[in-house]
């Protein structure tokens, strides 16, 4: 199983200004580095936590016919888009989604065959042979992430800014900052 973006978010949670604000910086010299600061910091808390923040479009992958039900790898999600696979002579297959029924009400959200309704009884291709493409977010703007999560980001870029060192070890108090909204599965 792998998952992927597909279609990054169009904004980060916070701006550079907010972290200048919040790290008392002055200077414009450093918003291409602040930026990339921003950026590090959500995808480590998004991979963390297992929560998409901005709405992104994902695609989860499997060499075979997973078993189902299944719990979606990112939440929370939006719409779960296509489901399809690819057979032995890599002919690309969408299956209707009334097959399934969608669960977006839990957290994770899951995907179970609807009644009477199973895996079509083919040959796969030997890779990625199953794709479930869906979006994941809490929103489309900043306004719509958790202030939890703007902290820890905002923490993150501080620390930089104050530790600059070639290797980047995250601090742990940027996960204690997310722990407690994190996803287990």
């Amino acid at each position: 199983m792998s998952l992927r973006v597909i279609t990054k978010p169009t904004v980060e949670p916070v701006t550079v200004d907010d972290v200048k604000l919040h790290s008392r910086i002055d200077s414009d010299i450093e918003d291409t580095l602040i930026q990339s600061w921003i950026t590090s910091a959500r995808e480590q808390a998004e991979g963390f936590q297992r929560r998409a923040y901005l709405q992104q479009t994902l695609e989860l992958s499997f060499d075979y016919f997973p078993k189902l039900p299944l719990s979606l790898s990112m939440s929370p999600v939006i719409s779960v888009d296509s489901i399809k696979y690819y057979d032995y002579q890599n002919a690309e297959i969408s299956i209707d989604l009334t097959d399934f029924i969608i669960d977006l009400d839990s957290e994770p959200a899951r995907i179970a065959h609807a009644y009477g309704k199973s895996w079509p009884s083919v040959t796969l291709r030997e890779i990625n042979a199953v794709k479930i493409t869906y979006k994941a977010g809490y929103g489309t703007t900043a306004a719509d992430v958790p202030e939890t999560v703007k902290d820890a980001i905002l923490f993150y870029c501080a620390w930089r800014n104050e530790n600059r060192i070639e290797e980047v070890k995250f601090p742990e108090a940027f996960f204690n900052l997310l722990r407690p909204d994190r996803m287990y599965q």
